[in-house]
């Protein structure tokens, strides 16, 4: 049943398709196209209909048409082609199989990068899984070609198993979801469906509807520099009142002090001279009025620090990336109640909790389809020691089978 998986997914991540956040077109990268071209004519052969490549937006979308005359709700289930910002370039992936849950798994050849139980302590869930590692030189791309070969393999599945009763099912592919900016011209009208679910989650059993309110706060810092010699009163250093702006911020509300519900500012990037300083913040709550009330801080420092000075020497430009998909979903829970009873009979433990991020589904949900989580089954992403199970992407694949299932009931 699962004879497809492994190999579809192992083609999918040798192929680069890393976004660009420098980039002004969509999707961002070239790399990102020709892959969506590859899947597409995949969907085709696989049997699916209506498959198209929207290249407004970058996103394939194709249809399983249902095979019940009851009327159910229409379903969706999307994954993102983009790999985040580490080397992407000739992924070599490693299998281990009949893993001990114990021994040390060496990545390169020279032993320089390793994953061990105790740098990560997750590797003793897998004991007896076949895992698929990197070689130590770039990312895997489990986020999200494991999304995309569970639903690709899902609707195979239910195309050769027409006695598996299911409404309409629709899937989409998108790019760009790792620079924040995939799902911007996602067309929900044409994907067309009741709620949709996004493969994009770590773990087994992550069913997740509650993600953080996120901003970026981009401020220029205008400096005046003279001699340093003859600087007395006359100098206003850009890169002393950086550090001025950022010892304003609350110090232990950082993501390297926070963990669960807690909220914080994460200063992204710092560079200049003493004429000009940038800084980049992004925001984080998962509360909206707590949200709101880190936005304001932003600029009430913005203000303290300008009335020092005779002209405005702080700029400040914010603006909202996307907001917690739980205020959309917490008025039908039934689509989490779905996913739920899913695992359940699948005998999975459902993990329900606040992502410390975002998802697509972030911005899908605010666009009028509510779009929770669903584990994909990576670890440690975003970087050379991520890794994922073929048996948890087995399970990934199981539940979209039983979600069709279930909701043809």
């Amino acid at each position: 049943m699962y004879e497809n998986l492994l190999p579809r997914f192992l083609r999918y991540v040798k192929t680069e398709t890393r976004s660009n956040p420098e980039s002004t077109t969509t999707p961002s990268t070239e790399t990102q196209i020709a892959f969506a071209h590859t899947l597409k004519k995949e969907l085709e052969e696989l049997g699916m209909t209506d498959v198209i490549y929207n290249d407004q937006n970058g996103f394939v979308i194709a249809t399983l048409p249902a095979n019940t005359d009851k009327d159910v709700r229409t379903i969706g289930f999307i994954a993102h082609m983009d790999t985040a910002d580490f080397n992407a370039v000739n992924v070599n992936p490693q299998i281990v199989e009949n893993y001990d849950g114990e021994s040390t798994i060496k990545l390169d050849e020279a032993g320089k990068y390793t994953l061990n139980t105790k740098d990560f302590p997750n590797l003793k869930n897998y004991t007896g899984q076949t895992l698929i590692t990197t070689d130590g030189t770039t990312l895997l791309g489990a986020d999200d070609k494991s999304g995309i070969a569970e639903i690709m393999t899902a609707m195979e599945i239910l195309i050769k198993n027409p006695s598996i009763k299911h409404g309409t099912i629709r899937v989409a592919f998108g790019p760009d979801e790792e620079i924040g900016v995939g799902a911007d011209k996602f067309d929900v009208a044409q994907f067309n469906v009741d709620f949709a679910y996004t493969m994009d989650g770590g773990p087994v059993g992550e069913l997740q509807f509650e993600t953080f309110n996120a901003a970026q706060a981009e401020i220029t810092i205008h400096g005046k520099n003279v001699h340093p010699g003859t600087a007395k009163d006359t100098m206003i250093n850009a890169l002393q009142l950086a550090i001025d702006f950022h010892n304003e911020l609350p110090a232990d509300e950082v993501p390297e002090k926070t963990d669960g519900a807690e909220g914080f500012y994460h200063l992204l990037f710092l560079n200049g001279v003493p004429e000009e300083a940038k800084m980049t913040y992004i925001i984080r709550d998962h509360d909206r009025d707590k949200f709101e009330a880190r936005k304001k801080k932003i600029t009430e420092i913005q203000r303290r620090l300008n009335a020092s000075f005779d002209q405005e020497r702080v700029e400040v430009t914010m603006f909202d990336q996307y907001y917690n998909m739980k205020e959309v979903i917490e008025k039908d829970m039934s689509i989490i109640e779905l996913a739920k009873q899913a695992m359940i009979e699948l005998e999975i433990k459902p993990l329900i909790e606040p992502i410390r991020g975002g998802t697509d589904g972030s911005k899908i949900s605010y666009l009028g389809t509510p779009t929770p989580n669903i584990f994909a089954g990576g670890e440690n992403m975003h970087g050379r020691f991520e890794f994922v199970s073929l048996q948890a992407m087995e399970k990934a694949t199981d539940v979209i089978v039983k979600i069709a299932e279930l909701n043809a009931k």
